[in-house]
């Protein structure tokens, strides 16, 4: 278990590993250390503003076969940005830039020093390890949602592996 941020996790407790099945999901407060979420953060904001948008891809999980285009489904080994819907109208960003986009993704954590520092963390090592159900864990997908106020589109259930091709098929 852990007590502080800055001490390496070794396993889930009984009760957390028990919500994690129940429910999927558990939250682990203070499980990074501030400052480097800090610098993701600050990272993801220059990587916005460095973007010089030649492809106007938006990302929705609505209706998704009909709106994925090649930019997004060609970005697993990439690191693109994608818009809000409300964002574009005819062709044209109709927002700033820096609200506008929905996410960053997919292949930051092997692309971006900093992603990639946060990604292979040795706390996140230990927590995947810790699971015990995963015999080759690896990081296949790194995204960075921005959950924009005013123009972000809501997100309907979908399951991400739906778009994760490996072979044999493991996701």
């Amino acid at each position: 278990s852990f007590a502080t941020r800055n001490k390496i996790i070794m396993s889930l407790s009984p009760e957390q590993k028990a919500q994690l099945d129940r429910d999927g999901y558990i939250v682990l407060h203070d499980f990074m250390p501030v400052d480097l979420c800090d610098k993701l953060k600050a990272r993801a904001v220059a990587m916005v503003e460095e973007f010089d948008p030649q492809t106007l891809s938006v990302f929705s999980t609505k209706e998704q076969t009909r709106i994925s285009d090649e930019y997004f489904l060609e970005s697993g080994d990439k690191t693109r940005f994608f818009f809000e819907e409300d964002a574009i109208k005819n062709g044209k960003i109709v927002a700033d830039k820096n609200k506008s986009i929905n996410k960053i993704g997919h292949a930051m954590h092997d692309l971006d020093p900093v992603f990639e520092e946060f990604s292979y963390h040795p706390q996140i090592k230990d927590l995947v390890r810790s699971l015990h159900e995963y015999k080759k864990p690896i990081a296949v997908q790194s995204m960075y949602i921005f959950k924009q106020a005013f123009i972000g589109g809501e997100v309907s259930p979908h399951q991400d592996s739906t778009f994760l091709y490996t072979d044999p098929m493991t996701t």
